[in-house]
C-alpha cells in the first residue's frame, strides 16, 4: 500500500485545476503583453484569475500581485516593505519558515534592521505579553508572524497581532501558506498589510503563488525587468500557473467545511490510536490540540528506539509511508529542524510530521499507525 502523509510539503494537483489549466498549456499560448487577440485572450484569463482569488478573500483585485509561491512573495513583502518605508526594527518567532527567517536574518546582516524574535513557550505558542510590549516600544517597525507553523501546526491569532500592530503603525506581514485554502481569510476584516499564498499547498500547480498587499501600501518592486503585475514583478506571468492557483483556491472555498470535517476526522483518529498503541507517544508543539492547531498537520515524537533511530523515515518509505521528519525545505539537510530545536525537542527520541489533505482515506490512516506499531515492537 501507498500513503501519501506529507501534504504540508506538497499536495496532489487537483484533476479540475489540470483541467483549467491545460487549454494555457497547448493552444492559449499568446503573451499576456502582446495587444494581438493572442494576447489578449490570455491577458482576460490572469485578469479574470486575479478577479476569482480577490473574490474568494474579500480583498480588491488591485492588492493581488501573482507570484512563483510562497517563498517570493515573502520576500517581496518583507524586503521591500524594509526598503520603501526605512524600517529599522523587525521583530519575527524563532519557528518562523526559512522564507521568513533567512530572509529577515539577511536583511540584518546587510546592516537594514535590527531583528528581534518572540517568546515562545515550551510548545511554541507566542507570548502576547512580549509581542505587544515589543511593538509599544517600536512603533513604525515590521512584524512577521505566520498563521499556522508548517511543522508543528500551532495556529497564532493573527487578528489579535494585527490589531496590536495596526494600532501602532507597525507593517503586518504574516505568512499563511499553510493556512491559504484551509481557512477563510476575509482581508476587509483582518488588520493586515501582506498575506501569502502557494498554490500547491492547496491542490494547485507547483511555481505558482500571490502576495496579498493592502492597497494603503505601495512599495518598491522585487524583481526588475518588465511592468508585468502593474510593475510590481517584471517577467513573463505563469499563466497556467495563475489559472490553476485561482481554480484551486475556488474549488478550497467551495466545500471548505466538508473538507475540514474530513481531514478533522483522519487526525483525530490518528492521534487516538497512537496514544492507545504505542506506550510514550508524545506530539509536538500544540499539534495534537485540535483547537489551536492546523488540523492538516500532526507532529508525533516517538519513545527511543535502537532500530529506528534516525531511520525511522526511510522505515516508514519502506513500507510505502511518505511522512517529513520537519520542514521539507530542509529534507537532506545536515542539521535538524529549527523549530524542534526551538521547542528543546528531546534528542533521543525521533520526530515525524504527518499531513494530511482531503484525499486521503481511514484505511490510510489506519495502515499507518499499524506499520508505527510494527516498528516500535507493538503487536496488534
Amino acid at each position: 500500500m501507498k500513503v501519501y502523509l506529507d501534504n504540508a510539503a506538497t499536495t496532489a494537483l487537483d484533476e479540475k485545476v489540470l483541467e483549467a489549466m491545460l487549454p494555457y498549456l497547448s493552444g492559449h499560448y499568446g503573451n499576456p503583453s502582446s495587444v494581438h487577440s493572442h494576447g489578449r485572450e490570455v491577458r482576460t484569463a490572469i485578469e479574470r484569475s486575479r478577479k476569482k482569488v480577490a473574490e474568494l478573500l474579500n480583498a480588491s483585485p488591485g492588492e493581488i500581485f501573482f507570484t512563483s509561491g510562497g517563498t517570493e512573495a515573502d520576500n517581496t513583502a518583507l524586503v521591500c516593505a524594509i526598503e520603501t518605508y526605512g524600517i529599522k526594527h523587525a521583530l519575527t518567532s524563532p519557528i518562523e519558515h526559512h522564507a521568513v527567517l533567512h530572509t529577515l536574518q539577511e536583511c540584518e546582516k546587510r546592516g537594514h534592521i535590527q531583528l528581534e524574535y518572540a517568546q515562545i513557550d515550551e510548545n511554541g505558542a507566542i507570548d502576547m505579553g512580549h509581542l505587544e510590549a515589543w511593538i509599544q516600544a517600536h512603533p513604525k517597525s515590521l512584524v512577521s508572524i505566520m498563521h499556522a507553523n508548517n511543522e508543528i501546526g500551532n495556529l497564532n491569532d493573527i487578528e489579535a497581532i494585527g490589531n496590536i500592530c495596526k494600532e501602532h503603525g507597525v507593517f503586518f506581514h504574516s505568512d499563511t501558506v499553510q493556512t491559504m485554502g484551509h481557512y477563510v481569510h476575509d482581508l476587509k476584516q483582518l488588520p493586515l498589510d501582506a498575506i501569502v499564498a502557494g498554490g500547491h499547498k492547496f491542490h494547485g500547480p507547483k511555481g505558482s503563488g500571490f502576495l496579498y498587499l493592502n492597497k494603503k501600501n505601495k512599495i518598491r518592486p522585487f524583481i526588475y525587468g518588465g511592468a508585468q503585475e502593474r510593475s510590481m514583478r517584471g517577467g513573463t506571468e505563469n499563466v497556467y500557473g495563475i489559472v490553476g492557483i485561482a481554480k484551486a483556491l475556488e474549488l478550497a472555498y467551495e466545500e471548505m467545511t466538508d473538507h475540514q470535517k474530513h481531514v478533522e476526522k483522519l487526525k483525530s483518529s490518528f492521534i487516538e490510536q497512537l496514544r492507545e498503541g504505542i506506550p510514550g507517544v508524545e506530539f509536538n508543539g500544540l499539534s495534537a490540540n485540535l483547537d489551536k492547531s492546523l488540523y492538516t498537520v500532526l507532529n508525533v515524537s516517538l519513545p527511543p528506539s535502537e532500530e529506528n533511530s534516525g531511520m525511522l523515515l526511510f522505515n516508514l518509505d519502506l513500507h510505502g509511508i511518505s511522512a517529513s521528519g520537519g520542514s521539507a525545505c530542509s529534507s537532506g539537510a545536515t542539521v535538524g529542524s529549527h523549530v524542534l530545536r526551538a521547542l528543546n525537542a528531546k534528542a533521543d527520541r525521533d520526530s515525524v510530521r504527518f499531513s494530511f489533505s482531503r484525499f486521503n482515506t481511514q484505511e490510510e490512516i489506519d495502515y499507518s499507525v499499524g506499520k508505527l506499531k510494527e516498528l516500535y515492537g507493538v503487536i496488534a
